[in-house]
């Protein structure tokens, strides 16, 4: 029976983000306070009588196979496995992975039930967790491909909550002690270590879990790459990336039945001079060890990207967190006239 303190925490913590939509099965999850909430998991989840629930998260999943599909998912930590509740609609959207997911409850389709399905990964399987840029997400890895799942947390405490949660629960596991390192030569040592290209920075657990987070390349690298977008930047030496967050792009669906609004994921990148939206793949980098091939897009795909001078304005929407910003950009098709003296602005 977990304390009174943990079940407190866990009650505060079942609340699905207000701009997210979710079915009516993990709607009756986020209902459960409390005790009820603890024996639901035991009852329900909960693969072997002795574990214990420590963490509850509610996170956008990615899942390697499906890395188009961005689903709400209830993260459930015991001390036994990390339990993803899905929605059941995710597998119904999703068709052409039916090696991935268990269609045992199809006939189930036409009942009353409200179905919800369970991705299991065990702490015993989990090989590495990659933390994404200043901790918007992170990707958990097994030994597979159906074993890597990234959680869009979109909030750098929840994650940093979670990987705090998930060492704990790493630090009881009974593990094979790692074997005792064989003494290496001198150039052996420091040869290997000349790629040109550093590493990034990696935490070994006491169970053997690698925890990865990353270096300072991987912003020069955005930088360089937001340098290329940008016309007439050359010195990218003054190009300092001022933010970088994961957010959702509104798009407005009109003349659906309530002008209702789809919400894109996007990074958001702001420098000194422009405000940037990126298409970024979270699940494919860095590769894991089993990729055969590189992925099938970049990391980052460039969406949109307009010049700060050019705003006119900031719309700020007054509900509650998540904040609602509208940038209103000047609507001038020749950015900048004076770029090129040459050219007959007045002409045809």
């Amino acid at each position: 029976y977990p304390s009174e303190f943990l079940v407190q925490k866990i009650t505060e913590d079942n609340q699905i983000p207000l701009h997210l939509h979710v079915s009516v099965s993990l709607q009756y999850v986020a209902g459960l306070k409390g005790n009820d909430l603890v024996e639901f998991f035991h009852g329900n989840i909960a693969e072997v009588e002795n574990e214990e629930l420590r963490h509850l998260m509610w996170s956008s999943v990615l899942f390697y196979k499906t890395p188009n599909v961005e689903v709400m998912a209830c993260v459930l930590l015991s001390t036994k496995a990390i339990y993803f509740l899905l929605d059941d609609s995710f597998i119904r959207a999703d068709e052409h992975q039916s090696d991935f997911w268990d269609k045992e409850n199809s006939d189930c389709e036409n009942s009353s039930f409200y179905l919800s399905c369970c991705f299991v990964l065990k702490l015993n399987d989990l090989q590495s967790v990659n933390v994404g840029l200043f901790d918007q997400y992170f990707r958990i890895t097994g030994y597979s491909a159906d074993h890597i799942v990234t959680c869009l947390t979109r909030d750098s405490y929840n994650t940093h909550t979670f990987i705090q949660q998930l060492m704990a629960v790493l630090s009881l596991l009974a593990r094979t002690p790692s074997p005792e390192p064989v003494d290496k030569d001198f150039y052996s040592e420091f040869g290997s270590k000349n790629t040109g290209k550093m590493e990034n920075y990696e935490l070994i657990h006491s169970s053997r879990v690698k925890f990865i987070y990353p270096n300072e390349e991987e912003i020069g690298d955005l930088a360089f790459l937001v340098a290329e977008k940008m016309d007439g930047l050359t010195n990218l030496q003054s190009l300092n990336i001022l933010l970088y967050v994961l957010a959702f792009q509104v798009n407005h669906v009109e003349g659906s039945a309530q002008n209702t609004s789809s919400l894109q994921p996007k990074t958001l990148l702001l420098t000194s001079s422009d405000l940037f939206l990126f298409d970024e793949d979270y699940i494919s980098y860095p590769l894991p060890e089993f990729a055969k091939e590189p992925p099938k897009r970049d990391k980052y795909q460039l969406a949109d990207g307009r010049r700060i001078r050019d705003l006119d304005r900031v719309l700020m929407g007054y509900q509650t967190y998540p904040q609602a910003l509208t940038f209103v950009f000047d609507d001038v098709q020749n950015q900048d006239l004076m770029q090129n003296l040459t050219l007959d602005h007045f002409g045809e």
